[in-house]
């Protein structure tokens, strides 16, 4: 095969101007051109008026060789590279101890499966819920303002991308095959078969509910083992440090000696309790901000233009980023993170007393609002000297000041951009009408926010409308507040893919610092399954 890259059609091209294209850049005959596969699809639309779609192929043509030998200094025209994964060979013989997953978000759920896949039974634990109680329990807080600590946005089956736009795209370029793996098996559990092309895959939440019951029957039907509402309390170790077992929540002990941690990065007890043992971890950057809304008309207009509403264009996004020169805010960034198109902004809190804002998407992205988070970068050394929990006290701190700002009963803190950038509180709202429920509470966000935070964001808002015409529209409305965007924390492995000082445990995902979004997680988990894989070899072969 051959991976043509840069291929490039007018939006509404003719079905058959695609093989045009191929013939013409190969300059081969129809009868040589055997096969087209799109690898992938994406569009550029820095010319509104004349939006293309730009084509990744993977094409058989006879000759090859002879084609790749006249075309061999173009760099669009080369052999098509392996994508194809290929399952790590199981151990010599079964190990004694099944190997233990912790969490069931895409991390966990991609080490699960390659663990089944090899024959070797995992064993799952999941804090949470099924994915259907755990959705009616999300519901709860969402339409009653009642909190289930354990079942909720951030724990529970599928883990937090669950209630998200359920983005497949990032920033990994070194994993191809694991990339591929994690999409095929996606698309086996229900998902779209377009994010196998598509340049900005995503799922949304209803697909990704029935998906990961798909997974969870394929990982049973291989051996795994699920166990929902058990939660790790402890971990055993040796006089070696390494894992012997986890002491679980029903007080059951059960003896493991691999063990892949793939919690999220709302797993503050956990994180605690694994301080506590002596596990090496270190603080970490992350961001802390607001959601913004504004109509997904507005922003489909700046993007698209003319060509806004177009069926194969959809709901359009953006990225944004501003680096900061005001005294208050020097050299932090501020920038778009997590936006969802025609969606909603949602309640996401897991612990009692304080509040978190997401964002989240159907498939459809159908909903009135556009929304993504403002969120100002922070760094240990700056913000939160000390000790590696001391992110996640700093993530507290401003939830808590958000719930008491917006009313104590899960309403959210909200403001008006016009008010915002005046300094002054919103008393009411405009013509953008906030999404999130159960309800928001207008007011000022600077009491929920760091003041630096408040003056890059005030800094920022003026220069995304530079990009973006109408994004600091005076009824544009912002939530707070923004303080999961990742984990404050890095739990640090070796080149084994294990702790630094703790053998047997498998730091991997997004909440030990490894992962951010959910297809870098799942390609983490297929990488810590590896890892586990390598170590089970090697301890047979010694013995």
């Amino acid at each position: 095969m051959l991976r043509l890259t840069e291929i490039k059609l007018p939006l509404d091209h003719a079905d058959d101007a695609l093989r045009d294209a191929v013939l013409a850049k190969l300059r081969v005959p129809a009868e040589d051109l055997l096969d087209i596969t799109v690898f992938r699809r994406g569009h550029d639309a820095r010319r509104r008026s004349a939006i293309a779609l730009i084509y990744t192929l993977d094409v058989a043509v006879r000759d090859e060789a002879a084609v790749l030998a006249r075309l061999s200094g173009d760099r669009h025209v080369v052999p098509a590279p392996e994508t194809a994964y290929r399952l790590p060979s199981p151990p010599p013989a079964p190990p004694r101890l099944r190997p233990v997953v912790v969490g069931a978000g895409p991390c966990g759920l991609s080490a699960m499966l390659i663990l089944a896949q090899m024959g070797l039974r995992p064993i799952l634990l999941e804090r949470g819920k099924v994915v259907r109680q755990r959705t009616q329990d999300t519901w709860g807080l969402w339409r009653r303002s009642v909190l289930t600590p354990e079942s909720n946005v951030q724990f529970g089956e599928g883990g937090a991308g669950t209630f998200s736009d359920g983005k497949l795209y990032s920033g990994i370029g070194d994993n191809a095959n694991r990339i591929r793996k994690v999409l095929e098996e996606f698309v086996k559990a229900g998902a779209p078969e377009e994010i196998l092309y598509v340049s900005k895959p995503h799922i949304g939440t209803f697909r990704l509910v029935s998906m990961v019951e798909h997974m969870r029957a394929h990982i049973e039907s291989l051996g795994g083992e699920y166990r929902f509402g058990t939660r790790v309390e402890d971990v055993e170790l040796g006089p070696d440090r390494a894992v012997r077992g986890l002491h679980l929540s029903d007080g059951s002990f059960l003896e493991a000696d691999h063990v892949v941690l793939a919690v999220g990065h709302s797993a503050r007890d956990t994180f605690t309790m694994l301080h506590e043992r002596g596990v090496f971890m270190e603080a970490k950057p992350f961001s802390i901000g607001v959601r913004i809304e504004h109509p997904q008309g507005l922003i489909d207009r700046c993007r698209f233009g003319p060509q806004a509403g177009h069926p194969i264009l959809g709901a359009a996004d953006y990225k944004l980023v501003h680096h900061c020169k005001t005294p208050e805010a020097e050299g932090r960034a501020v920038y778009s993170f997590c936006m969802c198109p025609g969606g909603t902004v949602v309640a996401a809190a897991s612990e009692p007393g304080r509040l978190v804002t997401n964002g989240m998407s159907q498939y459809s992205r159908n909903e009135r609002n556009a929304n993504a988070g403002i969120v100002v970068s922070i760094t240990p050394e700056r913000d939160y000297p000390g000790s590696p929990l001391a992110g996640i006290e700093f993530q507290r701190r401003w939830e808590e000041k958000a719930f008491i700002a917006g009313g104590g009963d899960y309403k959210a803190p909200a403001q008006r951009v016009e008010d915002f950038l005046a300094g002054r509180p919103s008393t009411k709202l405009g013509d953008v009408i906030p999404s999130y429920r159960p309800g928001v509470t207008p007011t000022d966000l600077a009491q929920c926010l760091p003041d630096f935070a408040v003056a890059a964001i005030r800094e920022a808002l003026p220069a995304f409308d530079r990009q973006i015409k109408g994004f600091a529209m005076g009824d544009a409305v912002m939530t707070a507040v923004e303080t999961r965007t990742s984990s404050p924390l890095r739990i640090r492995r070796d080149e084994t893919g294990q702790s630094l000082n703790t053998p047997g445990l498998f730091p991997a995902g997004e909440g030990a610092g490894y992962a951010g979004g959910i297809l870098s997680a799942g390609v983490d988990g297929i990488r810590a399954a590896e890892a586990v894989a390598a170590r089970l070899a090697a301890v047979v072969t010694t013995a």
